[in-house]
């Protein structure tokens, strides 16, 4: 059954042992700040619940997740300092410290911190019509959401490269063929197979998944607080460049940008 929270833009459903969290900001599910923070608090709940054992990640509207919204300034916080992460990038390690498993059914496009965003969960359920873009060198910024360690250690250092310095979409099946997802279903049962993943989870030994997991997942947390910390000195930088304005402007006018390096 679903648990209306006093969030409207986060919903949870029951099922057993799963519990199915939905980000509910159609079409596109940009996230700001007080979001992901609300995010992360919903799903540390969850972890602390001995009743779950496994969580599936979804979202309502067009896009599974299409990162901050960076045409609005309110949506991009700023670290205070290249010594200072950005406070956004602060709740992605929240999520990556997480204990217990997550499926995330990316039924359409991840882009950005989106993709980063995906790339918390454990495993992702996917489609042909999805697509995912780690766009961030096309907007004049370096990538952020600890997406130089994820990435990588997922689809391996040189594919990862190739995607950051070029920016390009890909779809569902090129996302499978290289590792980035690890199923695709018809676009509208990318849901129900995710939760059915994530049954067959909660179906083993919830002490042996979390201490297999633990071991599986070792060091992430640590590689993604590090990460975050070199993304924002990056950023910090790059906020005020002539790049970074020209990239968001490009891709509010939906046109290639025009970069002068500076």
């Amino acid at each position: 059954m679903s648990k209306r929270t006093a969030d409207p833009e986060l919903d949870i459903e029951r099922r057993q042992h799963v519990a199915i969290v939905e980000m509910r900001r159609p079409p596109h599910n940009y996230f700001d700040l007080p979001f992901l923070t609300r995010l992360a608090q919903t799903l540390e709940a969850l972890d602390r619940d001995p009743t779950v054992r496994a969580t599936v990640l979804c979202a309502q509207g067009a896009a599974f997740s299409a990162g901050a919204n960076l045409v609005d300034p309110r949506s991009v916080p700023r670290p205070e300092s290249e010594k200072t992460v950005n406070p956004l990038y602060a709740q992605s390690v929240r999520l990556f410290a997480l204990n217990k498993p997550m499926v995330a059914a990316v039924h359409g496009a991840a882009v950005g911190g989106g993709l980063g965003l995906a790339l918390v969960a454990d495993f992702r359920v996917s489609c042909a019509e999805a697509r995912f873009s780690a766009n961030f060198a096309r907007l004049g910024i370096t990538p952020g959401f600890g997406l130089t360690a994820t990435l990588p250690r997922l689809v391996g250092a040189q594919r990862a490269a190739s995607l950051f310095y070029n920016g390009r979409r890909i779809g569902g099946q090129e996302a499978l063929d290289i590792g980035l997802v690890d199923a695709l279903a018809p676009q509208a049962s990318v849901r129900e197979q995710a939760i059915e993943q994530a049954t067959e989870i909660a179906t083993s030994s919830p002490a042996v998944v979390g201490a297999l997991r633990a071991v599986v997942r070792a060091g992430l947390v640590d590689a993604v607080r590090l990460a975050v910390a070199r993304e924002s000195a990056q950023q910090y930088h790059q906020f005020i460049t002539e790049d970074f304005r020209e990239g968001v402007a490009a891709m509010a006018e939906r046109r290639p940008p025009r970069f002068q390096g500076h």
